[in-house]
C-alpha cells in the first residue's frame, strides 16, 4: 500500500475511532489501564503511521490492555523507532515518564 493511500486510510480509520470516543465510550466510563487511553493511542498510531502499521500498533495495545496488565504510560513510537513487539525492553519504555523521560510531543494528536 502506498504511503499516501495508507495515510488517507489511516485518517479515515481514526475518524471511526473518534466516533467511538464520542458515542460509545461515554457510556462505558474510563476503564483503560494505560495512558493515553487505548482509543487515543489508536488515533495517534493511525494518523502517525498510516493504516497498516497503525492498525498493528492499536491491535498490539488492545491485546496488552487486560485485567492482568499492570498498565502504565505507553506512548506511540515515533516514525523510525522500533515497534514495541520487536524489542526486548518494551516494558521499560512504558515507564519512561515516571523516571522523567517524557518527550515534548508525547500528547495524543488531534484530528
Amino acid at each position: 500500500m502506498t504511503g499516501r493511500l495508507s495515510g488517507l486510510l489511516g485518517r479515515g480509520l481514526a475518524l471511526l475511532v473518534r466516533g467511538y470516543q464520542l458515542v460509545v465510550s461515554p457510556w462505558m466510563g474510563p476503564t483503560c489501564r494505560y495512558y493515553p487511553s487505548c482509543s487515543a493511542y489508536a488515533i495517534t498510531s493511525l494518523t502517525r503511521h498510516g493504516a497498516v502499521r497503525g492498525v498493528g500498533l492499536a491491535t498490539w495495545r488492545l491485546l496488552r490492555c487486560n485485567p492482568w496488565s499492570r498498565g502504565g504510560v505507553d506512548h506511540v513510537p515515533q516514525p523510525g523507532e522500533p515497534m514495541p513487539w520487536s524489542r526486548s525492553g518494551a516494558r521499560a519504555r512504558t515507564l519512561g515518564v515516571a523516571a522523567g523521560g517524557a518527550r515534548a510531543n508525547d500528547a495524543p494528536e488531534d484530528l
